[in-house]
């Protein structure tokens, strides 16, 4: 089996003619995915108009469709605000020791053991 540099010495393959297919390929496969759920809410709003006939309705399909495309095209910034939420809120925990018997729960008699 012959590689591609031993065929040709003074040929040179480089990584970044795969990097840039890879980034070409994601960037098509996100404007699909944003495209398809596009589509898709188009429908469920036409859909909730259809079943309902009502304007109230079909303003929160239309809401709820319009929060699941934001949230589609800006996973990025969700990603960072989840993860600025769970370091701030993992800084601030204090654990508490508690020595002694637990106390008798009221009504049934039972004991936390």
């Amino acid at each position: 089996m012959h590689t591609l540099a031993a065929a040709n010495p003074d040929h040179v393959v480089l990584a970044g003619d795969v990097l840039d297919w890879a980034n070409t390929k994601t960037g098509q496969v996100r404007t699909l995915v944003l495209t398809v759920a596009t589509l898709m809410a188009i429908i469920a709003v036409l859909m909730a108009w259809w079943k309902t006939r009502s304007f109230v309705g079909t303003l929160v399909a239309f809401v709820l469709a319009a929060l699941v495309l934001w949230g589609i095209s800006n996973l990025n910034v969700l990603k960072t605000k989840v993860g600025s939420e769970i370091d701030d809120t993992a800084a601030s925990v204090s654990v508490v020791h508690v020595t002694g018997e637990a106390p008798d729960l009221a009504g049934e008699g039972w004991r936390v053991s």
